[in-house]
């Protein structure tokens, strides 16, 4: 079975400093590790788009890995497990404070929209959302996300220099 480049973004806003590089050690693990982007601080958004202010703010950040997993598994067996591990307990409310987010972005070229399985890639966020796009964007420019055929690059560029988004450079988060 062949090894496929998958990116996998992670956010924190209950003790992001520390959950951050907790997953990213914990997932080096079980897949290989190529690449990580910078952390972002992001405000917390709402269900309308909104910044909510009765939330901590976000660090994001996204890694590259291979894995022979499919993506259910890797969602399900991996991710899902790192997110229990560290504390995560999920709700009804998609936007509520979290120690640790981990989702599938993109996994290759592939296009998969599976509700049973609560799958979609690539993460419609990579498109219309700073979290996702910047750290996209820091692991490979260049690559082609799959339903548009626009560079990574191309995609983060309207987010960069957006109001509200640090570079974190003092949190590291290698595994």
């Amino acid at each position: 079975m062949t090894s496929n480049p998958v990116f996998i973004t992670l956010g924190s806003n209950i003790a992001p400093e520390e959950n951050l590089p907790r997953a990213v050690r914990l997932l080096a693990q079980r897949v290989t590790i190529k690449a990580v982007s910078r952390v972002y601080e992001t405000p917390p958004i709402d269900a309308s788009g909104q910044v909510n202010p009765d939330q901590g703010a976000f660090l994001n950040a996204a890694v590259l890995v291979e894995t022979n997993l499919p993506p259910g598994a890797l969602k399900l067996d991996v991710l899902r497990a790192i997110e229990s591990r560290l504390g995560r307990v999920r709700s009804a409310d998609k936007f509520a404070p979290r120690p640790i987010d981990l989702d599938i972005a993109l996994y290759g070229d592939r296009v998969i929209n599976d509700p049973a399985a609560r799958i979609t890639i690539p993460d419609p966020d990579s498109l219309t959302r700073a979290h996702v796009a910047l750290p996209l964007a820091d692991l490979a420019p260049g690559f082609a996300h799959p339903v548009t055929g626009q560079p990574l690059a191309a995609i983060a560029a309207p987010f960069a220099g957006q109001a509200g988004i640090i570079v974190r450079a003092d949190v590291v988060i290698n595994g």
